[in-house]
């Protein structure tokens, strides 16, 4: 009896002749390379180094673009950024030691953010291996300790015949909900021995579904169509999950209220009568979540800025659901459905029952108003003023990527982000660093619009060598830099909480100079010009540096009353 799929696998003869005559001078690297364009990969990031140079020399013998970075952890935000805004698992590749250990931060946001990402790293020679000191160049006793408690998963190589496999069970890791950080290491000598394996072609790794349980959409479905006051948070999931439809068509006929978190940007219209916007850090929506009866949770952990610092005391039902299993119910008992939003939320939709609550929209202006007239009351025109002049200058489809900095604080309160996975920041992790670097990872997803970044002069100097990659691949990304003269935000911790601050003061080069030395433009503006100089520079191909010298304050905390 003959099924499909052995005749599927059954190699026709010019295959089996390639298999058993592979083309020479190939070697290890190349097993890498290949099986990354199997896979589908056409970007790859890093830095090169010694013991994974023969992954670098295989890379020309490949049709991958390669755009290599200046420090690691900064082609570990450019992978970052490029996984969000492709939903493609983006190579990273890295070499022993230093190399990999520099890349750490930028995966511990991956992994906090849901990022596809798959480093690949080199290792010591494989006699090196098994924890003794062999004395190797850049040896650790045990590399992979330092990336377990950071990646998704850990897959190891010790011969050449196991690099397909491992590379394509790494991939398929990262791309399974929830999406993340995923690590591969490959001991020098199997990078470096010329190979008599055939060509890889076109491995199996397609990412693992999670469907919802039906029993406990069923459930979820009851209590929504009975609830007399649901609501709902819109976490990254949604975005992720490229679930926005699903959400606004399910707000709509539950006539529920949603609030999205700061990850959540974009899966919800800024302005629909039903959107309370991202005030999660105000005490006015946190109320208003607490007063509902239903609370559904979509693709959130409600963590710490989700749940205004863990204030956040729910009196109603809570419906979560998430596809990350170690956030489910983690913060808050719930009815928990492990599922990828998407397929939760169809779920939803087919059996949930219209209800009509014409009381809905007006009480969400009346919050918002609430929200409105707690800021004003603060005497912060000029920080609304340049969060607004950025929206105006941006395009709608241009992405924009936010390192930790004031702007970034009030932007994921404050700033509508208009469509779906197009504002991105570092606050699954909070490291600095993040804006610039991830904004050239997207710009080399795509050529064709521009991409804002913004950061501090702080979270600046991290990534300034990135000048040097935007000009040497001609990324569109123009770089909009806050200048207070110091870590602004720490500075306001630190004043409110003792009295003074320490160590917050900074010298800072003059970076408009500097990015001209670069070969990339810049341009000193002021609140009043911001608009104009950012639209321009935006407009304008390649790579650009707006400086802003301006001292930015944050709108008062309500968590600690």
């Amino acid at each position: 009896m003959t099924h499909d799929h052995d005749l599927v696998l059954r190699p026709t003869a010019a295959q089996t002749e390639a298999a058993l005559n592979p083309p020479p001078g190939r070697t290890g690297g190349d097993l890498v390379v290949e099986t990354l364009q199997g896979l589908g990969a056409t970007t790859v990031f890093g830095l090169p180094g010694q013991h994974a140079l023969g992954v670098f020399d295989a890379l020309r013998r490949s049709s991958l673009d390669y755009i290599g970075l200046r420090v690691e952890n900064n082609a570990g935000f450019a992978a970052d950024a490029y996984g969000r805004v492709t939903g493609e698992a983006a190579p990273l590749l890295l070499s022993t030691g230093p190399g990999a250990l520099t890349s750490l931060a930028a995966l511990q946001e991956a992994a906090a953010a849901s990022a596809p990402v798959l480093a690949i790293s080199s290792q010591v020679p494989t006699a090196a291996l098994g924890g003794g000191r062999h004395g190797y160049l850049h040896e650790l006793a045990d590399q992979q300790a330092s990336f377990r408690g950071v990646v998704k998963s850990v897959h190891s190589v010790r011969t050449q015949s196991q690099i397909p496999s491992a590379i394509a069970a790494a991939w398929q890791s990262a791309l399974t909900v929830p999406h993340g950080p995923v690590w591969v290491e490959i001991p020098q000598d199997a990078l470096l021995a010329e190979t008599i394996l055939p060509v890889v072609t076109a491995p199996d790794a397609t990412p693992d579904e999670i469907v919802p349980r039906p029993e406990l959409t069923a459930v979820a479905a009851a209590l929504l169509s009975g609830a007399k006051r649901p609501a709902i948070i819109a976490g990254g999931g949604v975005v992720r999950a490229d679930a926005a439809g699903k959400l606004r068509a399910l707000a709509g006929r539950l006539d529920a209220p949603v609030v999205t978190t700061f990850g959540g940007k974009g899966a919800f219209p800024w302005e629909h009568p039903l959107s309370l916007q991202s005030w999660l850090e105000d005490r006015h929506i946190t109320d208003f979540l607490e007063d509902a009866d239903v609370l559904l949770v979509v693709g959130s952990g409600l963590g710490e800025l989700s749940s205004n610092y863990h204030t956040f005391k729910p009196r109603g039902r809570i419906i979560q659901i998430e596809a990350d299993l170690g956030k489910l119910e983690s913060n808050h008992p719930a009815l928990g459905i492990h599922a990828d939003a998407r397929l939760a939320l169809s779920a939803l939709l087919e059996t949930v029952e219209e209800r009509t609550d014409p009381a809905a929209a007006a009480r969400v202006r009346e919050v918002l108003a609430l929200v409105r007239e707690r800021i004003a009351a603060q005497g912060l025109a000029l920080e609304q003023d340049v969060l607004t002049a950025v929206r105006r200058a941006l395009p709608d489809d241009a992405a924009s990527f936010w390192d930790m900095t004031i702007l970034a604080y009030w932007a994921w309160s404050a700033f509508d982000a208009r469509r779906p996975n197009t504002m991105h920041s570092a606050q699954g992790a909070g490291g600095l660093g993040y804006g610039f670097s991830a904004a050239l990872g997207a710009a080399a997803a795509d050529r064709t619009r521009p991409v804002l970044a913004v950061s501090g002069d702080g979270g600046a100097l991290y990534s300034i060598a990135e000048l040097a990659t935007a000009r040497q691949y001609d990324l569109n990304v123009t770089w909009l830099i806050v200048d207070d003269g110091g870590y602004g935000i720490l500075r306001e911790y630190m004043t409110d909480a003792f009295g003074q601050a320490t160590a917050t003061e900074l010298a800072r080069p003059d970076f408009v100079a500097l990015a001209e030395s670069f070969g990339v433009p810049g341009v000193r503006t002021t609140p009043g010009t911001l608009e104009a100089d950012l639209a321009k520079a935006l407009a304008t191909p390649g790579p650009s540096v707006v400086l802003l010298p301006a001292v930015l304050r944050m709108f008062a905390p309500t968590h600690l009353a």
